[in-house]
């Protein structure tokens, strides 16, 4: 097993290697890798499917094994979000730190204290 230590940088490159195997076998089966365009579709059949897990876990649809199936699918979102990042030239952890540096100001801003 390979050792892996849990950085952002080792996700994405994992996130990649996962990609660079899959387009290998979209040329293969499709003759063309999928664009931008189909990733981001295929990310939103995934949020999707996340939905009806999350709904699942509140009670509300009978999914089997929902719990284990919520975690995949959890995995699932977060390797789309690292790929359409990276293929949308998004520095995601940058982005990320400055998104919740912006929301935690905005939020503490708003606490009555």
């Amino acid at each position: 097993m390979a050792n892996h230590d849990g950085s952002f940088a080792d996700m994405r490159r994992r996130a990649t290697e996962v990609r660079e195997l899959y387009e290998q076998f979209e040329r293969q089966e499709y003759g063309r890798a999928w664009s931008t365009e189909e990733l981001g579709l295929g990310f939103v059949g995934d949020v999707g499917d996340l939905a009806k897990l999350l709904q699942a876990d509140a009670g509300v649809r009978a999914i089997e094994d929902h719990r284990d199936k919520l975690a995949h699918e959890l995995a699932d979102c977060l390797w789309s979000v690292l790929i359409l990042a990276e293929r949308c030239d998004v520095d995601l952890e940058q982005s990320f730190d400055r998104a919740m540096k912006e929301l935690k100001q905005n939020v503490s801003a708003k606490l009555v204290r």
